[in-house]
Formats: C-alpha cells, structure tokens, sequence
C-alpha cells in the first residue's frame, strides 16, 4: 500500500506594511483604527506647513524656523509604489558604492527594502562612517540622525535628508538657548561647574540622549559631557557619577528616570527640569540634594503605551511576553517583562527558538515589520491603533526616488551641514561615548 504525502499549505507571508495598514483602514477593507486618516496621503501634502506631520501629538509645538521641504516634482508625487520601486533600484544600480543608503528600524516598509544598512540612529552612524569611499549617504530617518552622520563621516561625503521637513519632537524639546540657561541657573546654586570636589568629581555632568541636536552634542562636549543611547545609557550614567556627583540628562527624562531607577538612584533624587520655570520648577535645596536632573522631554510616540494595555495584552495572551522601549514611561517599563533599545527588542524576538506570542511597546513600523519576518511567532504592538512616528513617516520613497536621481543627475539635494564650532565639541562627546563601552551581554533593564 502506497502512501501519499500531502503538504501542508503554505503560510501565506505577512505584509510588513504599515502604510497598507493604513490604506487598508481608509478604503473600509480593514476594521482596525488608526489615529489619523491623513496618514493615507502623501507627505507633501503637509511638508510646507509648520509642524510635526500627521499622527504627530497635540501637544508637540515645532520650534519657529525649523526646516521644511520644498515641494516635490509631481513625477514624483503620482508615480504608484511599483513605479518608485523601480526608480530606486535603478537609480541605486547606476550610483554603485558612490552612495550608501541607511535606513532607521521605524522607517516604512517601503523604504527600509532599499536600504543597504537597517538600524538605530547610532548603528547607522557608525555605518556611515565604515563606508568612507561613498561620495552620497543618503540617511533615512530625521535631521538628527543626518547630523550625527555628518559628524562621523567624512569632510568629502554628503550626507542627504531626503525630506527635510522629518524632525524629532523630542530632540527639539532641549533647543541651546534652554540648555545654556540652565546650566547657567545650576551654577547659581551648585558653585563653578568646573571645579572639582576631594574626589575629582565636579558638580553636575551633562548627559545627552543620542535623539539631540547636534547643537546639543557640542554642549555636551564643551562641559566634559557625553553622548548616550538607549543600549548603553547605564553604561554612560556609570561613567558620568565617576566624574561628577550629579548628572544634568536631556532630552528624554524616561530614558533617564528608568535608567537611573534600575541603578538604585532613589525618585526623589530626580527631579524634573522645566525649561520654562526658574530653576526648572524645583528648588535650590531638591537640585542640591540631587543625582539626575531629568529634562521635561519625552517621545510622543513612546508615551502613547500605557499599563492597560499591557493588561489587556495579558487578559487575551495568557503568557504574552511583554518587550518595551526604555522611552516608556516609568509604570508602563515596570510592568512590562523587559524593556530595551530597538536592537534588544529586535535580538530578543531573533533569539526565541520556541513559538512565542510577543507584546511589543515600541513604533509600529518596527513591529510590523518584525511580525512579517517571525511568522511562526504572534508578534502585536502593544497599541492597537496604527500611528506610526508622525515624523519618521515623512519619508516617502518618492523622496527616496527624488535624491537618488538628483545623484544620478550630479546634483546634490537635501545636504545636511554641521559647522566646525558645533562638530568639533560634538565629536568630542561622541568619541567619549564610543570609549565607555557596555558589557558584552547587557541585561534588558
């Protein structure tokens, strides 16, 4: 008797689209529920306008005089996805290696599938600077991660924003005009910043977060500081108490306030600095009394997560595995199993020999993405309603297609600059951060 073999049938792959996500939420076709229509459409349709984008939080004012992008070649705003597609691949094929296109973890699908790296901003930093024979890097992502590029790569290589309307709403949350003055204002009440106590340790070190202006950086760098990521902000704090009794950290006060936290750094040694209050709204006694100073920064999309949704992830998922992002909120990174920078979400989820069902509190292009390429895992964000990084989505690959063109063309669009005052300080801080190196394997909190 003979025995027939009927395969199984094939898993159809996961479309790791956020933007047809959102189309499919727009044209009834799908009953999930995204935070604004006007995500459907293409960026240029606000690019012009002040402000964050679509999706972009109420709240987040953009500073006056920030950049925006010229209008689009209507080629470029009416060609389909099969057709930009195309164009890049082209244009990418007839440029070589005199260009190196990066792409971040949040950006859209649509783009990432052209990018030669994929990573965090600092992965893509680093990655510029291993290509110093690329005339063009081409950075997908926002003005902050371009600066940081420029600073890295070399005087010779172009660094490219291929929509110079995409900022960071957090990053703009500590412009230098605040940052000089509080510094200012600390020295009123702590004494010359500069001098250092019986143990060599001066009064406050100021700590960046990478997601900063390069403006920022060069603070940092000028007052002895350091430039840190969501991976290794431990690793800097560690470094930054050996040279100084307290630590002024900016932009984000969640990286900090969760960092710091995990280190034994009691809550009522961190108290918050508003910008707009004398003395940041604390007084001299509490700074005094202090050992981070967190900046009143946040990012928007981070602080959509909430401990109810990680409750009702656990009511419908019983042994859900809940990862968030150490942008969370506090509350909602001790609720969660494990939080982490990008990469540790990506590794954890890469490591998971066993089906697993996965809570993820991190941007949705991210997790989509990850869900498409981890099908024998259910992999969900945490937030059910689809609201990508309002800033992060501007760029479009008709933007993509654009620049890469112009190079194709011998033009040079989009350039981002850093002038030697600010680069110089700033890679200085940089280099420091590049110095103080994380444990082999870093723990997840």
């Amino acid at each position: 008797m003979s025995i027939t073999f009927v395969p199984a049938p094939a898993v159809p792959p996961r479309d790791g689209s956020v933007d047809h996500a959102i189309q499919a939420i727009v044209t009834g076709a799908s009953v999930d529920e995204t935070c604004t229509t006007d995500l459907a459409v293409g960026p240029w349709d606000f690019d012009t306008r002040p402000g964050y984008g679509p999706g972009s939080s109420m709240g987040d004012v953009i500073p006056t005089g920030a950049p925006r992008q010229g209008e689009l070649p209507v080629e470029y705003r009416e060609a389909d996805e099969a057709e930009l597609d195309e164009r890049i691949r082209a244009a990418k094929q007839t440029l070589g290696d005199r260009v190196v296109v990066l792409g971040h973890f949040y950006q859209r699908e649509e783009v990432v599938r052209h990018a030669d790296y994929v990573g965090d901003s600092f992965q893509l930093a680093t990655a510029a600077k291993g290509r110093p024979d690329a005339e063009a890097i081409v950075f997908c992502g926002v003005h902050f991660m371009a600066e940081t590029a420029d600073l890295l790569s070399g005087p010779d290589q172009a660094v490219i924003l291929p929509n110079l309307a995409a900022g960071c709403s957090m990053a703009d949350m500590a412009d230098i005009d605040q940052v000089e003055e509080c510094w200012e204002q600390l020295e009123d009440v702590l004494g010359d910043l500069d001098a250092t106590d019986d143990d060599g340790r001066v009064p406050v070190i100021p700590v960046t977060y990478m997601n900063s202006s390069a403006a920022i950086k060069g603070f940092v760098g000028r007052h002895g500081g350091i430039v840190c990521t969501s991976s290794n902000a431990q690793t800097v704090l560690e470094w930054a108490f050996e040279r100084g009794r307290r630590v002024l950290f900016f932009p984000d006060q969640h990286l900090g306030r969760n960092t710091a936290k995990a280190m034994g750094v009691p809550l009522e040694q961190m108290p918050m600095w508003n910008p707009r209050k004398p003395l940041g709204g604390s007084s001299a006694e509490i700074l005094e009394g202090s050992r981070v100073i967190l900046w009143h920064g946040f990012c928007s999309v981070h602080r959509r997560f909430t401990v109810g949704q990680i409750e009702q992830a656990r009511a419908q998922h019983p042994g859900v595995r809940v990862i968030v992002h150490p942008e969370c909120p506090m509350e909602v990174v001790d609720a969660a199993d494990e939080a982490g920078s990008t990469d540790y979400i990506r590794r954890a989820i890469d490591a998971a020999t066993e089906p697993t069902t996965f809570a993820i509190g991190t941007e949705i292009n991210l997790v989509k993405r990850l869900a498409a390429q981890h099908p024998q895992h259910e992999i969900f964000c945490l937030d059910p309603v689809v609201c990508p990084c309002s800033t992060m989505y501007r760029i479009h690959p008709g933007y993509l297609a654009w620049v890469l063109e112009e190079l194709v063309a011998g033009r040079t669009p989009n350039r981002i600059s850093v002038t030697s005052d600010v680069a110089d300080p700033a890679r200085v801080s940089l280099e420091r951060m590049l110095a103080a190196k994380p444990p082999v394997v870093a723990g997840a909190r």
